[in-house]
Parts: structure tokens; sequence; C-alpha cells
């Protein structure tokens, strides 16, 4: 799919270094399964069936967890009415819209592909932003998709998922499986959490560098297509300012999907390293948008 979204070389390099080195930890990841447990046929079909769920029903699991569900054009017609302008101005093909019940506000793209995308939008995003910022909200989702980085960022994120089971489970079984389990078990055990923590680990950050500029790449397509940077700018900083008086509660449920959000889930006081965050800092996005504005000699 090509679409008029600007394109972005720097992205698109570091998607499919990103997805070889991801790719290289996840053939090592298997081996080392593969040797500690001495099954071939388990390991592999366990390895494979999280991959094909995760990759087939990504938007389903991501919908169902935010609580999201499908709406016709009957339901909302503002929002697919803006998202049939952009994706017309864009010429890509239109996701399917989606709306979470929640007061939260923030915005999502997923799916495996621009065929099978999903955008989704809470209710409380709509709530608090103005027509143009929602506009250049969605116009950053889209690009998402125009980009393909959804579906990297969708199987790039198994690997960190099954790594992260496996610890849970090994630990459990550490912790309840009692006298029953002989010591050569127990080191067997000990060791699979071992690799699956370090894997975890690693893609932990691999994901998290190319999430943060990602979402650069997305403020900047959706920016160009729109021409209102300025817009974005302010449903940036209005997204950002109502998420730190959300009550933290309120957010631990959807911290999991910070890397799939417009704007992370962080609540007030929360101090997130560089390394380890999924989103460019707001100095940073604000910084980039206001180049974009002057590229663009925007004056409103």
């Amino acid at each position: 799919m090509r679409s008029r979204f600007e394109p972005d070389r720097q992205l698109t390099a570091r998607m499919l270094v990103t997805m070889f080195l991801l790719g290289l930890l996840y053939v090592a990841f298997v081996a080392a399964l593969i040797v500690l447990l001495k099954s071939v046929v388990l390991v592999v079909v366990i390895a494979a069936g999280l991959l094909a769920a995760q990759y087939w029903y990504s938007d389903r699991i991501a919908l169902y967890a935010m609580h999201g569900r499908l709406v016709t054009r009957e339901e909302a017609p503002q929002l697919h009415g803006v998202i049939d302008r952009l994706c017309a101005a864009a010429d890509m093909p239109k996701p399917r819209v989606a709306v979470s019940r929640m007061d939260l506000p923030n915005a999502f793209a997923t799916g495996r592909n621009a065929d099978h995308a999903v955008v989704c939008v809470t209710t409380g995003l709509q709530r608090r932003l103005e027509p143009a910022e929602l506009e250049g909200v969605l116009a950053h989702e889209l690009s998402h998709v125009a980009h393909r980085d959804v579906a990297v960022i969708t199987i790039a994120s198994f690997l960190g998922v099954i790594a992260g089971l496996i610890v849970r489970f090994a630990f459990y079984s550490q912790l309840f499986g009692g006298r029953s389990r002989d010591q050569n078990t127990a080191a067997v055990l000990a060791l699979v959490m071992g690799v699956s923590a370090l894997v975890y680990a690693i893609s932990f950050l691999l994901i998290r560098a190319l999430s943060r500029y990602r979402e650069l790449a997305a403020d900047r397509a959706g920016a160009m297509l729109t021409a209102r940077p300025s817009a974005l700018a302010s449903a940036l900083t209005k997204v950002t300012g109502d998420i730190a008086r959300i009550p933290t509660q309120d957010l631990r449920t959807t911290q999991a999907f910070n890397a799939f959000f417009f704007t992370p889930a962080l609540g007030p006081g929360t101090t997130v390293a560089r390394l380890f965050s999924t989103h460019p800092s707001l100095e940073r996005r604000l910084e980039a948008l206001a180049e974009i504005s002057a590229e663009l000699g925007e004056t409103s």
C-alpha cells in the first residue's frame, strides 16, 4: 500500500533492524528452550501458536483490553467523517473505527495490515478535543497504519510477551511446586526463568527505542497531511495535562498499551527514564512540531 503520507526512510530502516535483531533473539530463545526443556515439538508448537494468535487476533485483543467496540457511521458520524476525509486525502483504505468508553483521553491504531486495521478513540479524548485537534490525532494514528509500524510493533512485542509469560510460569512453578520436584527440574526451571528474563529485557529495550522514533515519525506525517501541526501540538499538550490529573489506579490497567497509545498513560509524579520510555518527551515532540510549523509557514 502506498499513500500520500510522507514516507520516512529512517523509520523503515529502524523497523527492519529491530525486526532482524528480534528475529535473531527469537531463534536463540527458542533454541535455548529446546535445549533446556528437551522437547522440540512442545516449544515449537507453543511458540508458533502464540505468534499466530498475536498476529491474527491483535486487533481483537487490544479492543477487548481497552473496552473498545466497533462503531458504525450512524453511531459515530463525526468520527467517521474525520477519518473519511483523512483517508481520502491520504489515498489509503479506511480502517475500521472503534470507540472505547473510557475517560482516559487517548487513541491507538492496531491490526496486522492496512486491510485489517482499527483506529480506536476513547470518549474521554473526543470530549476534550476541538475538531481540528481530533483531526490531528487521527492523522497521527492513520500514519502508523500507512507506515506499517502498527504491524511491526505488534509482532515485535510478541517476543516480550511470551518471555514474560514464561518468567511468570517458571516463577509460580518454583514457588508452588513444593518438595515434589527434584533438584534437576528446579535447576532447569531456574535456567528457563533466567533466559526468559534476559530475552524480555533485551526485547523491552529494542521495542521502546523503535516506539520513540515511530511516534516522532507519526507526528510529522500527520502534521504534514493536515498542514496543521499547531493543532496536533495543542492536542498533545491538552491530553498530556489531562492524563496527569487522572487517578493513578485508573491508569494501571492501560499502561501495558503505552507503546500503542497516542500519548503514554503515565500518572502524576511518575518518573520514567528516557531509556525505558515508549514515547519521546512532550517537549521533544512540541519542538519537532514547531519546526514543521515553521517549515510550512503556518500562521494559525
